[in-house]
């Protein structure tokens, strides 16, 4: 099986044992995670690039950058929705944990669902 590698927004150092940022564009880092058969493999971190308001192509960018395949949000808006799904990069959405670790546990088990249209924010959080 190929290896997934998963990006998590997240607060301040992130890593495995770090703390989830509510909005993917204005995280401080992407927590990038091998996943290999399930299991948790290379973790690797990414500072997030500054972009201005309607400049959320500037993540999708790094992430293609860093060769990411799926992403876990709490929320995103469309135009940035729309342009990973260009990428070929899965989005996934879960709002309701907010420590990295279980949800790349969920994301390895095959627990978390795609995105919807329905859970895409305005923008800028909203």
């Amino acid at each position: 099986m190929a290896v997934v590698r998963v990006a998590i927004p997240s607060q301040g150092e992130g890593g495995l044992d770090g703390v989830r940022a509510g909005h993917f564009g204005h995280c401080d880092v992407f927590t990038c995670i091998d996943i290999e058969d399930g299991q948790i493999g290379a973790v690797r971190i990414v500072a997030n690039k500054e972009h201005v308001q309607g400049g959320c192509m500037v993540p999708v960018q790094l992430l293609v950058q860093e060769k990411v395949n799926a992403i876990v949000v709490g929320g995103i808006g469309m135009r940035p929705l729309m342009g990973f799904k260009q990428m070929g990069i899965a989005v996934y959405h879960e709002a309701e944990q907010p420590a990295i670790r279980p949800v790349v546990e969920d994301f390895a088990a095959s627990k978390l669902a795609l995105i919807t249209d329905q859970q895409v924010c305005g923008g800028g959080g909203r």
